[in-house]
């Protein structure tokens, strides 16, 4: 296999709509295998990599055939994706299919009231954020800072952080992250 179809495989499943652990349970494997083989840290075997493509509707050749197709510079409604995560109460919107894949993953983060995006460690990534609507509180290790609509944010991710609401109603925000980690 070479390298770096993880990237590729975990871009198709949440353009399927599926968890880890849904892709796992369709093609007989662990969440955590699922986990490993989009990190790079494991390869699949031909068997089982035909059946995560099987099962992620794409074939072998549309799968490996990077190399001709012509850069695409717009990117229209119908190219985004996104992704609910009731409990925490916020939506992400993939702005680019397959930005996980480049240097800068833009996002439309939107957060419920009260709502919250997941936590994430300490990383080489660099955040930009512009906040739409709303007002938010961003936690960046043991520090909160602050910013309401029409203010930018921008940090280095080198301590653990988190993007909470604190509006009443719901906040929105343009994210750019480098070194996807999203």
């Amino acid at each position: 296999m070479y390298k770096g179809i993880g990237k590729k495989i975990k871009n198709l499943r949440l353009k399927k709509g599926l968890t880890q652990e849904e892709l796992g349970e369709r093609t007989d494997l662990t969440k955590g295998y699922i986990s490993q083989i989009e990190r790079d840290l494991s390869s699949p075997s031909i068997e089982t990599f035909f059946s995560i493509l099987e099962v992620l509707g794409c074939s072998p050749k549309e799968f490996f055939n990077d190399l001709e197709h012509e850069q695409k510079v717009v990117y229209d409604n119908e190219d985004q994706t996104e992704f609910i995560d009731e409990e925490l109460g916020y939506q992400i919107q993939w702005l680019v299919p397959e930005s996980n894949e480049n240097d800068m993953e833009p996002i439309i983060l939107t957060l419920e009231p009260n709502g919250k995006f997941k936590e994430f460690e300490p990383s080489l990534s660099e955040t930009f954020a512009y906040v739409l609507q709303g007002q938010v509180a961003v936690k960046l290790g043991k520090k909160m800072y602050f910013a309401r609509a029409g203010e930018a944010i921008y940090f280095h991710a080198s301590h653990e952080h988190q993007i909470i609401n604190d509006f009443d109603g719901i906040s929105k925000l343009l994210l750019v992250a480098t070194e996807s980690y999203l």
